[in-house]
């Protein structure tokens, strides 16, 4: 089973609904991965946006 991401925030979802924004919207079609272990300290989660550590698509479709 493919996992999936949310659309909305682009983490890397093991349910049916986003743990941060609680979106629905959700897909399996994604490419790329990236680990953001601390988003304070990392120019690539400050370039995506990410304030919440975790597992993030690069790529949403």
């Amino acid at each position: 089973m493919a996992e999936n991401v949310c659309r909305e925030c682009h983490i890397v979802v093991k349910g049916q609904v986003c743990p941060i924004c609680n979106s629905t919207a959700l897909t399996s079609d994604w490419s790329g991965y990236v680990i953001i272990i601390d988003p304070l300290k990392s120019q690539i989660a400050k370039r995506l946006g990410v304030k919440i550590p975790g597992a993030y698509a690069l790529k949403v479709r």
